[in-house]
């Protein structure tokens, strides 16, 4: 049952899950703070930041979908509106046998390409599928997917995507409060997939990937979602790597991770130990951080509208508009 008191004195259970204060009020900064989600994503988004998952891990998401309606129904939370799509036959995902991959041992100059939506983005998840052990899937916020290109081949991917709500090492690092962390956490991109593709062995690739990537994800984050990091952070699972190539692109090591969910005060997640690297966009970032100095931020345009398209959104090409 839930209290009567309004949404910042609401404790209660919803669907076996005991939702806190503090959770309803992350939910809304969720919201507030990603306002191109849509319902789904925004519910994977939550069940990520609070850990409402099932016994396997998966995300409880049709669960998060009517607690976030009676919600709005209630008038205690404000709600992307509802988009009509046209069906959608079931999509299979693609997988790449190692067996077809190429050994390619040297290139030229590297680029990094933004994976678009269409082919661009189903040949990015079937490489990513296929080669990485954490797959695709379980990554939200706003996201930008790389490919690592030369001489017209794919050497490899990146994604980078929403960064973790609370690392104690990182928080402690930047010197930020609660308060700050919630108001400009979204200054903070998390590199949360890296990967160099099956076959492709070229000395130093991945530190020149990433060397390149820090060089232009403020300009190109800034294009697709109107506001530039200041600060990248990444796990590297110390079970199977040490972060050679982070170490090389100078990236910072903070320390590491507990084994355990970003919101698992209970202490009960069974996650590997992961070593914490960050990487500073710009000098000032911290005093960006904590509001010190302000970030330069533009007004959230479509992207079709920057492509000069009149005629209206084309969901094929625009990240804010998916």
């Amino acid at each position: 049952m839930w209290p009567k008191d309004g949404v910042r004195g609401m404790v209660g259970v919803f669907s076996g899950r005991e939702i806190s204060a503090e959770e309803m009020e992350l939910i809304r900064w969720t919201r507030s703070s990603y306002p191109n989600l849509s319902r789904n994503e925004l519910a994977g988004t939550v069940c990520e930041l609070i850990g409402w998952v099932n016994p396997a891990g998966g995300a409880r998401i049709s669960q998060c979908m009517d607690f976030f309606a009676k919600m709005e129904a209630e008038g205690k939370l404000d709600l992307p509106a509802l988009k009509t799509r046209k069906p959608r036959t079931t999509k299979i995902e693609e997988t790449i046998p190692r067996s077809a991959m190429p050994v390619i041992t040297e290139c030229g100059d590297i680029e990094l390409s933004i994976a678009r939506p269409g082919e661009g983005q189903r040949r990015w998840r079937a490489y990513v599928n296929s080669f990485h052990p954490l797959g695709g899937k379980g990554v939200y916020g706003s996201q930008l997917r790389y490919f690592i290109r030369s001489d017209g081949q794919d050497l490899g991917c990146l994604l980078f995507s929403a960064s973790s709500w609370a690392l104690e090492d990182r928080d402690r690092w930047i010197g930020w409060s609660p308060e700050e962390r919630k108001k400009r956490l979204y200054l903070v991109v998390n590199n949360s997939r890296f990967l160099i593709l099956e076959g492709v062995r070229i000395k130093n690739l991945a530190s020149r990937a990433l060397a390149l990537a820090v060089r232009q994800i403020q300009s190109d984050w800034e294009r697709e979602f109107a506001y530039s990091p200041v600060l990248l952070e990444t796990f590297v699972d110390i079970t199977s790597h040490v972060g050679t190539s982070y170490k090389a692109a100078n990236w910072v090591l903070l320390g590491y991770t507990k084994g355990r969910g970003r919101m698992d005060r209970r202490h009960k997640a069974r996650l590997s130990e992961k070593a914490i690297f960050v990487y500073p966009l710009c000098a000032d970032f911290a005093e960006i951080l904590k509001g010190a100095k302000p970030t330069r931020q533009l007004p959230t345009v479509c992207q079709c509208e920057r492509n000069g398209n009149e005629t209206g959104c084309d969901q094929e090409r625009c990240n804010l508009c998916q």
